[in-house]
Formats: structure tokens, sequence, C-alpha cells
């Protein structure tokens, strides 16, 4: 690959944007510890290497704790998608269900989650039930809506053809509306994948026994001795936002290809 190739790829500004992202990084670190000589400067801006040192040293911890915060965020994250998609389905059926339903779906996320998480974990006293139940609860109104959005998205005349062939109603949703609901439906799991972590890790603050969340509120307990651990902490619970978001959006690549978005980027290959 030559030079030419490298800079007119599609990824050679988000490779500029993240280098110079890091240069701008590692400097401003310096210069407040050495410059500006700002109290607790690591615990603003810490030195980019000192984290890589840290990964080096910490990264199985790090690995076992984000794994019990993906796995638990994954399960309610499956759950909260199969109950919206369900209700969707039974909303687009019968407009008495939406009428009845949809109200109570809308009121029930004007709860703040910072307030949820504690009273859910105070009932169940269980740290899985209460992050499963957190993630399947963030994720359930996303889907629905954006799902209920797609089912109804079908061109009327294409409906009255099927109809005119005869076709029974569930052939039509199989054949017709599923289809044309998965973009709606993939919007809706690509908000809440990366919700689903971050009530994992609200979930982990308040007294859970593992977990990333738990490993963050511990360094950040110890104060300025460890804050690179908790920086460390804040940057994995990030990656688990992005890699569960990547996942949902290679899963919609592949169930779905024929969207133009896809088909201008090669997704037809």
């Amino acid at each position: 690959m030559n030079v030419q190739n490298v800079l007119s790829s599609r990824y050679f500004p988000v490779v500029v944007w993240v280098f110079g992202l890091l240069v701008v990084w590692e400097f401003s670190s310096w210069f407040l510890l050495h410059v500006v000589e700002a109290s607790m400067a690591q615990s603003k801006i810490p030195y980019i290497h000192e984290l890589v040192y840290t990964f080096t040293q910490y990264g199985y911890t790090l690995f076992v704790e984000g794994k019990a915060t993906f796995s638990n965020a994954a399960i309610g994250f499956l759950l909260g998608a199969t109950l919206g998609g369900l209700l969707a389905v039974l909303m687009s059926i019968s407009k008495w269900i939406e009428q009845l339903t949809f109200p109570y779906a809308i009121a029930s996320q004007m709860i703040p989650i910072l307030g949820l998480a504690p009273i859910v974990y105070g009932i169940f006293r269980d740290e899985q039930i209460a992050r499963i139940l957190i993630a399947g609860y963030i994720t359930f109104f996303p889907v629905a809506l954006n799902m209920l959005r797609g089912l109804r998205s079908v061109d009327p005349t294409a409906v009255e053809l099927m109809y005119s062939f005869a076709a029974k109603p569930w052939m039509i949703y199989w054949k017709l509306r599923f289809p044309a609901a998965l973009p709606g439906l993939f919007s809706g799991l690509k908000i809440a994948a990366p919700l689903a972590v971050t009530g994992a890790i609200l979930v982990e603050l308040m007294g859970a026994q593992n977990g990333i969340g738990v490993l963050m509120l511990r360094n950040l307990y110890y104060g300025p001795s460890h804050n690179y651990m908790f920086w460390s902490t804040v940057i994995v619970g990030a990656f688990l936002g992005v890699v569960s978001y990547l996942l949902i959006s290679l899963i919609e690549r592949i169930v779905a290809p024929w969207q133009p978005d896809f088909r201008s980027s090669g997704g037809d290959d």
C-alpha cells in the first residue's frame, strides 16, 4: 500500500485524530505537573505512558473485573431487547395494547437511573440480579420505540399486495414487517448497548463484590496513590461500551446488509 492509498483511506483521519489527542493529552499532563505545578495534576490529566504501564501490571485484574461487568450487562441487554421487541410487536398488532402500555413505558423512563439503581439493589440484595435488571431496564425502551417505528414504516400498498395474495398475518410480519423493522431495531440496540454497560457499572458502585465499578470505587477511595489504576478502570468501562456498540454494528451488517450505508461502503462484498 503506497502513501497515496494510506492518505485516502477512510481510517486515516481517525488515526490522525487519535494520535493528535494522545499528543495533546501527554503535553497537557506534563504542563500541569511541571509548569503550572498544579496539585493533583495526575488525577486530572494522567500521563498516557503511565496508564499503559498500569495496564501491563494489572491487565489480568482489569480483564476479570471487566468480564464480570460485561457478562451481566449482556444478559440484561438481551432480556431488555427481547421484552422490548415483544412489546413492539404487540403494539403494532393492537392499537389498544399500545394505548394501554405505551404511557407506562414512557413514565418508566422518567425515573433517574441514579435513583433507581440503589432501590433495585436494596430490594433484591443480589448484585447480579440488580445489574441484569438495570441493564434490561435501560435497554427496554429504546428497542421497543425504534422497533415499533420500523414495524409501522412498511408501505401500506405492500401490505395490501400481500393480503391480495391471501398471505396470513404471521407471513406478512415474517416476510415484510420484520425485515423493514431491522434498521430501527438495530438503531435502538446500538443506543441501548453502551447504556446497559453504564447501568451495570452504576449498580456495582452501590456495593457489589466484583466488576469494574467495584475496582473503580475502591481506587477512587484510596485517592492520589491509586490515580492511575482509577483511570484504568474508567478507560476499561468506556472500552466495554465501545465494544458493545461495535458488536451490535457487526451483527447489523451481517443480518441487514442491504441498507444504503453498507452498500456504499462495500456491504455487498
